[in-house]
């Protein structure tokens, strides 16, 4: 079965939209077995959590139930080495200038090489970053939910 990581931007749409949080709620108990946390996608959410009680939400909904079960993505170095290689193809390719490369898009090169690496599938609503990204790394992802095959 397929393994998939949920992009931060996921659980920011479910922290603001009944509906999308039912959604998400729905795709995390029927694929729960195959869902990893991403350390950056763990960064984002507490950097958002700029109150105490948001970051116990963050710590206690989303991190600590991945943790607990060791359903963990930590970048290797060679992701790390890879994610810096894919922003400067970018930049090279005038698909992306120097002084235009957002911490975002940064965090998302890391996602994408360790994604890669571990044969993961990125689940996200910004498909344009990896659509950027996959012309240098062939990265999988796909739009929020998808149904098995």
């Amino acid at each position: 079965m397929t393994r998939y990581v949920l992009d931060t931007n996921l659980y920011i749409e479910a922290a603001r939209d009944r509906d999308r949080a039912g959604e998400l709620k729905s795709f995390s108990s029927a694929f729960s077995p195959y869902l990893y946390l991403h350390a950056v996608v763990a960064q984002e959410l507490l950097a958002g959590a700029v109150s105490a009680a948001l970051e116990r939400q963050v710590e206690r909904g989303i991190l600590g139930p991945y943790e607990r079960r060791g359903r963990l993505v930590l970048p290797s170095y060679r992701a790390w080495r890879r994610s810096g290689e894919i922003i400067a193809a970018l930049i090279r390719a005038k698909k992306l200038s120097l002084t235009g490369v957002r911490p975002s898009l940064l965090n998302d090169a890391l996602l994408a090489a360790s994604c890669r690496e571990r044969g993961m599938v990125l689940i996200t609503r910004n498909t344009a970053d990896f659509q950027a990204i996959r012309r240098i790394e062939p990265v999988r992802f796909v739009e929020p939910w998808p149904v098995p095959a």
